[in-house]
């Protein structure tokens, strides 16, 4: 079999570029900048950075300099802002001082991966940017000028998305280079993995994502977890789990949005273990202390063992109540919208129904999302709302929320606050040769380019000169 390795390029999700049509007016879109009209024809530039010389000459402030290439106050800002766009996180703040931090990191290990591609001879083509462009595009139901107003908005280049999408083509290119002959998952493996499922047959089986922070040193113990309960904070209030762990994590599984992929009970270590037995699908665990550092766990799904009877949900005897709790998330786009917003809006509001779980943190989570209006009702009698409303609350059980549906205010769904039943629960199936072959294959892969990348880190040269070299000249990203 044939493979080659492939991180998992930049998602943006829907649920962040969804929601800035709800603002008034778009951005205009960004001119197409001088550096990026220069790209020969059919190549994507990998940009590997300034000197310091050639900073100073252009007026660039300096974030760090990686092996006398420049990360200048403009990379970082760009990516930065690129980073809200993308991850629907709303920041306190404090909290933008630690992303910047982590932001930067990301940026110097990028400038590390390019160096080396370039050492390599590893070029990337347009067309591979263009796939992923277009991915995205698709994912969200946007046209190219949409996704580049969007960006506007946040004063965003579409260079500047273009240039990370490329550096992960490169390094990918550049690990699958390397080492992708030399990996090689025997059918012996495969049988050991498939004895290992199959002696768990019977313990519930987890789909697992993790976000991972090391400790390295004792006196990190407290910066670190302050860092993974901001991530938290974020995360809570909707921000992208696979963006954050794509940015931030350290683990290998960052290259996959932190996918751990099917875990037995058992298999984790105790005290993750322990937690995500006890998680429902689709919540959050807070930071929790294991061996290196702080993990935070996102439970997908969860199959119950093959021996295990499967249930189907109770529901309550009184389906037909009279009155329900309920809360109200409005997204305000007036009585006569366009058709284009008025579609974006269903879809984002479609996508934020998918992450309501119950009313308990929705006020908290809602409050922060731009554009959106959030009224706890309370205990609401059936026969005092409309029509309109009254059907849409017929066709959902307890705990469930409504389709979006238009009224004169805007898109609205309601949120019913009742408890409902947990959720059902599917038996384990036991996956086929081929898919625990990749998964083994994809898992040493990540290994390698994690060891790799350790490497070029430890013999690189960075600097944070912490001092401009000059004023920029401008920080419109149409003159970038």
């Amino acid at each position: 079999m044939t493979r080659s390795f492939t991180f998992a390029l930049i998602g943006v999700c829907a649920f962040a570029l969804s929601a800035t049509p709800l603002s008034a007016k778009a951005a205009p879109a960004a001119k197409t900048t001088t550096k990026e009209s220069a790209t020969p024809p059919g190549t994507e530039k990998l940009n590997v950075g300034e000197t310091p010389e050639q900073a100073l000459a252009n007026g660039d402030g300096v974030a760090a300099i990686v092996n006398d290439t420049v990360i200048t106050d403009y990379d970082l800002r760009q990516r930065v802002a690129l980073y809200i766009a993308t991850s629907n996180a709303h920041p306190t703040p404090e909290a933008m001082k630690q992303i910047r931090e982590q932001v930067l990191r990301q940026l110097e290990t990028e400038r590390i991966q390019l160096l080396e591609a370039q050492k390599n001879k590893i070029t990337v083509s347009a067309a591979d940017v263009d796939k992923s462009i277009d991915n995205i595009l698709k994912e969200n139901h946007l046209t190219l000028e949409q996704l580049t107003a969007v960006l506007a908005k946040s004063n965003v280049a579409l260079a500047t998305m273009r240039s990370q999408i490329a550096s992960q083509v490169a390094w990918s290119k550049t690990v699958q280079d390397q080492y992708g002959d030399r990996v090689d998952v025997k059918p012996e493996d495969v049988d050991a993995e498939m004895r290992r499922l199959a002696e768990g047959r019977d313990k519930p089986h987890f789909l697992v994502a993790e976000i991972f922070q090391s400790v390295d040193n004792p006196e990190d113990d407290a910066k670190v977890l302050k860092s993974m309960q901001e991530m938290e904070e974020q995360l809570r209030s909707g921000a992208s789990f696979g963006e954050l762990a794509r940015q931030f994590s350290q683990n290998p599984t960052a290259a996959s949005g932190g996918d751990l992929g099917v875990v037995v009970q058992g298999q984790l270590p105790k005290e993750l273990d322990e937690a995500v037995s006890q998680m429902r699908p689709g919540s959050l665990s807070q930071p929790i202390r294991s061996t290196g550092g702080y993990y935070i766990l996102l439970l997908r799904a969860r199959q119950e063992g093959e021996g295990t009877k499967v249930a189907d949900p109770v529901r309550p005897v009184n389906e037909h109540p009279t009155s329900l709790p309920l809360d109200r998330i409005l997204l305000p786009v007036g009585p006569t919208p366009k058709k284009d917003l008025l579609d974006r809006v269903t879809a984002f509001a479609n996508e934020l129904r998918t992450h309501i779980l119950s009313c308990d943190g929705l006020a908290e989570a809602v409050k922060k999302m731009k554009g959106v209006v959030y009224m706890p009702l309370g205990n609401m009698r059936l026969a005092d709302l409309s029509p309109q409303i009254q059907q849409a609350l017929a066709q959902t059980h307890a705990g469930e929320t409504t389709a979006p549906f238009q009224s004169p205010a805007g898109v609205e769904l309601f949120v019913r606050c009742d408890k409902g039943p947990p959720p059902p629960q599917s038996a384990f199936k036991m996956p086929s040769r081929d898919d625990i072959e990749e998964q083994l294959f994809e898992q040493r892969m990540a290994v390698l380019s994690r060891q790799y990348l350790r490497d070029l880190r430890r013999d690189a040269d960075i600097e944070k000169p912490g001092q401009p070299l000059g004023p920029r000249k401008s920080s419109d990203a149409s003159q970038e």
